[in-house]
């Protein structure tokens, strides 16, 4: 074995190693979520307001505006809580990250547009919101949306369990649970039973789609083959 062939063997395994690591670091620097319910995001949510941004402001640890982990502060007036009373009363501020690619939202700061903003606290007391939250422009919303909010029909339903079905055979294996099928019927997540339905627990401890607006042309049951 000549000395480049011999080079070439030692330089492979690390030339790999730093490709593997190059993709992971890609990986990890991305913004990924998976799908959710609309209900699922809300239940998940420590806070869930009804809120217009009044002003916004870049916050950089220690001052440093080149720091890589800057935050965005976002001063709000809150308009309606739906959930986290008993955690905050009043939020004045929600942060994210500075960054789109770690999941940092941008919010439109004009005083005028409403958002519906779903929210975690953080260790620091400090309400954090990102791209995996549920956070819509309020007219944006369906209008039973709006209804599943304000009447507290998402939070009926949060001992509920809503089931993903992205393929057949699709079964439900407690009385708690909702089978979701947009994706199954619209291959869109953003289908009927997201715009219009919230899952919500029955006098019985059952758990079942209720219909808050306009009946779209489908009902919703379990599915499996036959």
């Amino acid at each position: 074995m000549d000395t480049v062939t011999r080079l070439s063997a030692l330089l492979a395994p690390g030339l790999l190693l730093l490709l593997l690591t190059l993709r992971i670091q890609e990986l990890v620097e991305s913004c990924s979520c998976g799908p959710a319910h609309p209900q699922q995001k809300f239940c998940d949510a420590d806070i869930v307001i009804r809120a217009k941004v009044s002003s916004e402001k870049v916050i950089s640890p220690n001052g440093d505006p080149d720091h890589p982990m800057k935050t965005i502060q976002y001063e709000i007036k809150q308009i309606k809580m739906f959930r986290g009373s008993e955690k905050i009363r009043d939020v004045q501020y929600v942060y994210t990250s500075y960054e789109s690619s770690l999941c940092g939202v941008t919010l439109e700061a004009n005083n005028k547009k409403h958002y519906l903003l779903t929210g975690y606290i953080s260790t620091d007391g400090k309400v954090q919101v990102n791209l995996c939250n549920y956070i819509e422009p309020w007219d944006n919303l369906t209008v039973s949306q709006r209804r599943n909010f304000n009447h507290q029909r998402y939070q009926m339903g949060c001992d509920c369990k809503i089931i993903t079905c992205y393929s057949l055979p699709c079964n439900l294996c407690a009385s708690n649970e909702c089978l979701w099928t947009d994706w199954l019927i619209e291959r869109n997540i953003n289908g009927q039973q997201a715009k219009n339905f919230a899952c919500i627990k029955l006098s019985d401890n059952s758990c079942s789609w209720y219909h808050g607006g306009p009946l779209p042309g489908r009902e919703f049951v379990n599915i499996s083959e036959t």
